[in-house]
């Protein structure tokens, strides 16, 4: 028996809300896409669904009740991902302002790896989302049926809301950037790409 599908559409529904409130994924995917364009937010993004799947991993092996049990642990992934965060959007900042008016913000010249790396680490470096998984995953999850069964669906599903959502935030953000291309506009965008991601900084190191 695998997850009954009232318990696989209720949890559609309920994470696709979650997906789309603003957390640190998606200010940090914004501000990529406004400073760098779609190719960069879509790597974030890929490396953020790869972190999804670690944070799923995690969580049925029990270390969402580790970090939920030791607050000093907790403390310091948290603030681990917090800095992580602040670096990236300080670096951002001082990219643009370097660059100043003859700002390179072409999409060919970004690194791949470093977009998916940003994705990736917002993503595992939040101790609050690993503990979320483990109170939330639990309510959908049919006691009865296979876990490692249904946490594969539930990967797979979560996965695709995660896209979607901050697919439909980079799109629209990526607009922006590419409606203004004077060297003035880019590198606004390049100051306001790196606010986004300090702001995801303090969002998380604000969260208890």
């Amino acid at each position: 028996m695998i997850l009954e599908l009232e318990l696989w559409l209720a949890f559609v529904a309920t994470y696709t809300v979650i997906s789309i409130i603003p957390g640190p994924s998606v200010l940090v995917v914004t501000g990529l896409a406004l400073s760098r364009g779609t190719k960069a937010a879509f790597q974030c993004i890929a490396g953020e669904l790869v972190g999804g799947v670690v944070l799923v991993a995690l969580s049925l092996f029990g270390v969402g009740a580790i970090l939920a049990a030791s607050s000093e642990l907790f403390q310091i992934v948290k603030w681990a991902g917090v800095v992580y965060m602040a670096y990236l959007g300080i670096s951002q900042i001082i990219q643009a302002h370097r660059e100043d008016v003859t700002l390179q913000l072409d999409e060919t010249s970004v690194s791949g790896i470093s977009s998916a790396r940003a994705g990736f680490f917002t993503a595992v470096l939040n101790p609050k989302a690993i503990i979320f998984y483990v109170a939330f995953l639990s309510q959908f999850l049919d006691p009865t049926a296979n876990t490692y069964t249904q946490f594969a669906i539930v990967v797979v599903t979560s996965a695709v809301i995660v896209g979607v959502v901050l697919g439909g935030y980079a799109l629209l953000a990526a607009q922006a950037h590419k409606s203004f291309q004077s060297a003035q506009s880019r590198r606004r965008f390049g100051y306001t790409g790196g606010g986004f991601l300090i702001g995801g900084s303090v969002f998380m190191a604000a969260t208890r």
